[in-house]
Parts: C-alpha cells; structure tokens; sequence
C-alpha cells in the first residue's frame, strides 16, 4: 500500500511537471510569434501601420497614432483592429480624457 501510495505522488508530480514546462514553451512561443512587447524594431514602424490602418477611413489619424504608439512600445497589435492585449503598452497608452491613445 505504501509503494503505491509513493508511485500516484510520483505520477502527479511527474504530471505537475510536464504540464509547467509545456506552459512555459507555450507562452514562450506566443512571445515570439512577431507580435507581442518590444517584437519591432524602430524602422518596422511604418510598414506595422500601414497595415494596421489599411481598412479605416481615418487613415492619417490613425497612421499618426499607430507611429507614435509603436515607436514608443516597439509593437502594432495583428490585424486590422482590435487584439490590443497582445500589446500591453500599446493596450494601456491612454489619452488625457481616458481613451485609448492607440488604434
């Protein structure tokens, strides 16, 4: 009865175990997937939002906005709006009224 009393504690370790390396490879694959917190460099700006803003009728505000967001964060959020929490900074820039100063 002790023996496998001793085998189960091992089993759910060994199982604890995987199961924290596997969640650190997945976060450590999501941080490099080209998005995410400091992902571009400077000069990867433009050609970000560009593709960013490409479906808002706003563009020069936005392209203005997105500039000044990702030289700051050194990151454009996938997509054409929305998925800001794949940014943190991005996400959090806020305007003086409280809105998001990133689009």
């Amino acid at each position: 009865m002790a023996k496998a009393k001793l085998v189960f504690v091992l089993l759910v370790a060994a199982l604890f175990s995987i199961s924290i390396v596997m969640a650190t490879e997945t976060q450590n694959h999501l941080d490099t997937n080209g998005f995410g917190p400091g992902s571009l460099k400077s000069h990867q700006c433009p050609s970000q939002c560009t593709r960013r803003c490409s479906q808002t009728q706003y563009h020069k505000p936005c392209m203005f906005f997105c500039r000044k967001c990702c030289a700051k964060c050194l990151c454009v959020p996938p997509g054409f709006y929305g998925n800001k929490a794949v940014c943190p900074c991005y996400n959090n820039w806020k305007t003086k009224r409280g809105g998001p100063k990133c689009p």
